[in-house]
């Protein structure tokens, strides 16, 4: 059965990063970059929308120059609130700036071996493993599919990744590996056979589509004619900047803002001039070159700022966003995956970026680790508690039962104490043993997630698809191989 989803809700909690002159600042300067220096959309359907609704079309190099009316106009276009629908309908995200969903990342091609502890390339086994464990992870609410099927065709890849996903969890797919037309019209076809008809997947879409853009300032043209097709579909659709500072932005942030903000806006209004009010989101996971390799970092100061000004961001553009978490620079669960990935989690969360992308990704989004999947669902859960805050009010006061057990006295026979007991947190993976236990014994936490992924991954049933279903995934991914 499918585990239940747990979500940060209406944090009580707070955060004034920017005045509202510095947005409308950075706001300016994005409309500055993209009517004055363009952005390239090497997509012959995509320089046609953008030429037929008055934008400047460079056909040789592809950059497209638009008025800031044009932009501004096509935003307001996009819906401000929707939902990511489920195969289970109780498992349905709604996506309204009152609540921050977890998923895994995307697209990394090496996985820490469950059971040998070898590091080695991805293959489809994999995407149905992790699947499987986020199905029953109540902290998981959906699935980018997060590792690349290496032992698949390379134009196929992406739909047996899909397949993998959908039969071995029953929350929403949202996916990063679609890049051609061809196999965005399979997707979707995929999709519908999940939802029912096309009428039902408009309705309720069971799959999202995130396109990666092309920084600095630029646009994958295969990306383009996929994310189009999706929207003409109903499917939701987004742009993901990875604009770094020193290589592909500016070294100042607020300057990488500006680089990666017109990258997704522009993306973003392409779709609303082509379909009005289609289902769109914003995505980011801007970070800072190192200085001494010029490599991702995957933490950091600038990834915490970056995470929590994307979500402002896109609070000003009225869209809900898709963000960039967790995905530790380190190369195996220790003290630095856990610092980056809770202060990453907690500058998302704190803004209420509706969805964070990221639980199980070591060294910058390459290689899996089942264990620190885990262990990041715990930052996660401490995250959304904390976010919680203290709720004041006549129960959580408690005056009579401190009155009855006065000076001196025991709180722990009290009905209250009963009552209440079960809303302390009590963590899976932190130690809290006794030192002598400890020093017996010599485990600790990821060998704790250890077990508990290779339990879940032998054991947990998730609610089976249709097998109607599963041969009409058949039949299109071999449609499409032949």
């Amino acid at each position: 059965m499918a585990g239940t989803i747990k979500a940060v809700e209406n944090p009580k909690l707070s955060l004034n990063m920017f005045s509202p002159e510095d947005i409308q600042r950075l706001h300016a300067a994005t409309l500055e970059v993209i009517e004055q220096t363009g952005i390239r959309f090497p997509s012959k359907r995509a320089q046609e929308i953008w030429a037929s609704c008055g934008a400047q079309v460079d056909a040789k190099t592809g950059i497209v120059k638009a008025p800031a009316h044009l932009i501004e106009s096509a935003l307001k276009k996009a819906p401000p609130a929707y939902s990511l629908a489920a195969r289970n309908q109780a498992q349905d995200l709604p996506l309204d700036g009152k609540h921050v969903w977890v998923g895994t990342d995307g697209c990394g091609v090496e996985i820490i071996d469950l059971y040998n502890g070898e590091r080695r390339r991805s293959k489809l086994q994999d995407v149905e493993e992790i699947a499987r464990v986020a199905d029953a992870s109540e902290q998981v609410a959906f699935h980018w599919v997060a590792l690349s099927a290496q032992d698949k065709p390379a134009h196929t890849r992406g739909l047996h990744e899909l397949g993998a996903v959908w039969r071995n969890s029953t929350k929403h797919v949202q996916t990063e590996s679609i890049y051609s037309v061809a196999e965005a019209k399979a997707a979707v076809e995929m999709a519908t056979a999940v939802a029912g008809s096309k009428e039902a997947l408009r309705k309720r879409p069971v799959l999202s589509l995130m396109q990666c853009t092309a920084p600095p300032l630029g646009h994958d043209g295969g990306s383009l004619d996929a994310a189009l097709i999706g929207a003409e579909a109903g499917l939701p659709v987004g742009f993901m900047t990875m604009a770094a500072c020193l290589t592909t932005g500016p070294a100042t942030l607020a300057g990488n803002l500006v680089v990666g903000n017109a990258e997704v806006i522009a993306g973003t209004a392409l779709i609303q001039l082509a379909f009005p009010g289609a289902p769109v989101f914003y995505a980011a996971a801007q970070t800072a070159s190192d200085l001494r390799s010029g490599a991702y970092t995957g933490g950091g100061p600038e990834d915490f700022l970056f995470g929590a000004a994307n979500g402002i961001l896109a609070d000003f553009y009225n869209i809900p966003i898709s963000m960039g978490s967790f995905a530790t620079g380190a190369k195996e669960p220790n003290w630095q995956a856990g610092l980056e990935n809770s202060l990453s989690t907690f500058m998302a969360s704190i803004v209420v970026s509706d969805m964070l992308l990221g639980v199980g990704f070591l060294h910058g989004s390459r290689i899996w680790s089942f264990e620190q999947m885990l262990m990041d669902c715990e930052i996660y859960e401490i995250v959304r508690r904390t976010l919680a805050g203290i709720e004041v009010n006549d129960e959580t006061l408690a005056l009579e039962t401190i009155k009855s057990v006065g000076p001196g006295g025991n709180f722990l026979s009290q009905k209250h104490t009963r009552a209440h007991m079960r809303e302390i947190f009590v963590p899976n993976y932190l130690d809290r043993r006794p030192y002598n236990m400890w020093e017996t014994k010599k485990d600790g936490p990821r060998d704790w997630a250890r077990e508990k992924a290779r339990k879940l991954v032998e054991t947990h049933q998730p609610d089976p698809l249709d097998p109607a279903i599963v041969r009409e995934f058949e039949r299109i991914i071999a449609a499409e191989e032949s």
